[in-house]
């Protein structure tokens, strides 16, 4: 009976061992394809975007991560459609910011006393 509890806990033991395996398989091939689709947006930017308009983006997404991604995906976006015929300069992007920045509207929440 002892022998048997045994090849029991050995076979539940080799199952969670290949269960692990074929997650972290998985994990493993999610964080490439991660990898694999930053790098494209990278390359991407790199070609719509002139040196200083990538290192003003650069500095944007150190202070307003979610920002900078909503602006590169608008970029590549306008890329992808056809829309951006030559490279986004410093200039052209600032205006674009001002542009964005306008049109997102603050809201405010004001506590009142009861």
């Amino acid at each position: 009976m002892d022998e048997d509890l045994e090849e029991i806990k050995r076979r539940k033991l080799e199952e969670l061992k290949r269960q692990l395996a074929y997650q972290q398989a998985i994990q493993e091939q999610e964080e490439l394809e991660r990898e694999e689709i930053e790098e494209e947006r990278r390359r991407i930017l790199s070609l719509i975007l002139t040196h200083e308009a990538r290192e003003r983006l650069a500095r944007i997404k150190m202070a307003r991560p979610e920002f900078a991604r909503a602006i590169e995906d608008q970029l590549i976006i306008l890329a992808q459609s056809g829309k951006i015929r030559s490279k986004i300069d410093d200039t052209q992007l600032k205006a674009l910011l001002a542009k964005l920045a306008k049109s997102k509207r603050d809201i405010k929440i004001e506590r009142r006393g009861l």
